[in-house]
């Protein structure tokens, strides 16, 4: 009896340390806080996505602390000091040039429609220039539009933005406030508070979600919408590129299906239902909100046009053909964004 109790011991032993080998924990550095809506809105579902599609063989850790400046983000996926990693293509200025194309002016109205668009066109037109070739990408998404929020005087004009000081992440955002007359403040969206309540900063260009994700909402009493979009932001998902070829092919499949386009359409939900948020809670702050007018979107439009030139031009070195990449992007985001505008 004795000898039963010990082999089937051993043999629960056995099976027990099976199933710890078999779990692959895969560690995610975050350098938004943890309360932020794209952790707790976008990364944790995803990360619970995973698990699921993987009958829980593979399961993303979120680390309790960042790794790193979201500048970095990129590198400590690439170098796998963890695993996955997300960040904004404008944090690091030089270094990726394609993504322009999901940032000039009135991408639209959805961050949904821009992200699925965005993923669609990105395979279809701009993967063959290899700009994520060291690591493994999982996704890409946009925040909603971006529109114009700052503390001195109402904004409808060009005239009007000369002088004003504004925290910008990068990309395009960094250059249209600089075409536009406007002092440009490159730092990353975690940098808005410290900025805009000590003085540094008087404004930015952002999301109505991120007005209120980084209480400025009080700060920032002028709000100018821009139908379309001053701009969107570019982010990216990615994984280390020699972790992710090391998984089992059944778990890597699975991490794809979860990944794509669907986390496209997960983190452009979260980013549209927090703006209807933030303009909600901008408005009963009682902060001034105005419709920009449609002389200042000529001016917003003129303002960009070279910047799209010069776009065009670096595709055209990158082996790319630019333009028929940003007309379908433009043509499936706004058609997305109709059809999101009927269902929803």
């Amino acid at each position: 009896m004795k000898t039963i109790l010990r082999v089937a011991a051993t043999a629960t032993v056995a099976l027990l340390a099976s199933t710890a080998q078999a779990e692959t924990r895969l560690t995610m550095s975050s350098w938004l806080p943890s309360g932020h809506p794209l952790v707790q809105d976008v990364m944790k579902p995803w990360a619970a996505s995973v698990a699921e599609a993987t009958d829980g063989r593979v399961k993303v850790i979120i680390l309790p602390s960042s790794l790193g400046h979201p500048k970095v983000h990129y590198d400590i996926a690439r170098e796998g000091q963890a695993d996955i990693t997300y960040g904004g293509h404008g944090y690091t200025p030089g270094r990726f040039k394609l993504y322009k194309m999901v940032e000039f002016p009135f991408g639209g109205n959805s961050a949904e429609a821009t992200s699925v668009a965005y993923w669609n066109v990105y395979n279809e037109y701009l993967k063959p220039a290899g700009e994520h070739k060291d690591v493994k990408l999982l996704g890409l998404f946009t925040h909603g539009p971006g529109h114009i929020h700052n503390s001195k005087r109402t904004v409808q004009s060009a005239e009007d933005m000369k002088g004003l000081k504004l925290r910008v992440g990068g990309g395009v955002a960094s250059d249209l406030a600089s075409a536009l007359g406007s002092v440009s403040i490159q730092k990353p969206s975690s940098s808005s508070y410290e900025l805009v309540s000590s003085g540094v900063a008087d404004g930015t260009l952002f999301p109505h979600e991120s007005v209120v994700a980084f209480n400025i909402e009080d700060k920032l009493t002028h709000t100018t919408l821009v139908p379309g979009g001053t701009h969107n932001f570019s982010f990216y998902l990615v994984m280390n590129r020699d972790r992710f070829a090391d998984l089992p092919e059944e778990d890597r499949k699975a991490i794809e299906s979860v990944s794509g386009e669907a986390f496209a359409r997960l983190a452009g939900r979260m980013w549209d239902t927090q703006d209807a948020k933030g303009l909600e809670a901008i408005r009963a702050n009682g902060n001034e909100v105005v419709t920009a007018p449609d002389a200042f979107l000529t001016e917003i439009r003129q303002a960009s046009a070279p910047m799209e030139e010069a776009w065009l031009k670096v595709a055209d070195e990158q082996g790319v053909d630019g333009r028929a990449a940003l007309e379908a992007f433009r043509a499936q985001s706004h058609q997305l964004d109709q059809s999101l505008t009927q269902t929803r």
